[in-house]
């Protein structure tokens, strides 16, 4: 039985990790998901937040993602996002900024405003401010 399998995550970008796995935790917009080695193959959407993988050494790697696919066949594991950036690299003010502007925009809201595309970017903001909490508890 094998333990581990390829996993690539990559934005419109770059590519943050191409590697070896034992588990790969996403946030689907179903909920969450874990993938594990032998996992059945599956397709499904990802909501704004957290990818983590934990790699053959039991390091645990964290991404934020700003949505996207992840696709699962018998040995590689995809993710595909427009954004995406490794945890330790989201700007803690910008995403501040971004909450505020767009927490601001729905209060306001105007005609011309794309309330859907505000929630959106509320949504993203306050994923990459849960991932940042998050890893200033361990």
């Amino acid at each position: 039985m094998a333990s581990s399998f390829a996993v690539d995550i990559v934005s419109a970008e770059q590519s943050l990790f191409a590697g070896k796995a034992r588990m790969v935790i996403a946030t689907g917009t179903e909920g969450e998901l874990g993938i594990y080695p032998q996992h059945a193959p599956l397709l499904t959407t990802l909501a704004p937040g957290e990818v983590r993988v934990k790699t053959e050494d039991n390091e645990e790697l964290s991404f934020y993602i700003s949505g996207g696919i992840l696709e699962v066949q018998p040995h590689v594991v995809t993710v595909l996002s427009d954004t995406a950036c490794r945890a330790a690299d989201i700007d803690e003010a910008a995403a501040i900024a971004a909450k505020e502007h767009a927490e601001n925009m729905l209060t306001d809201a105007k005609s011309d405003v794309d309330v859907t595309q505000t929630k959106l970017e509320l949504l993203r903001a306050v994923a990459q401010l849960r991932i940042l909490k998050k890893g200033n508890k361990s």
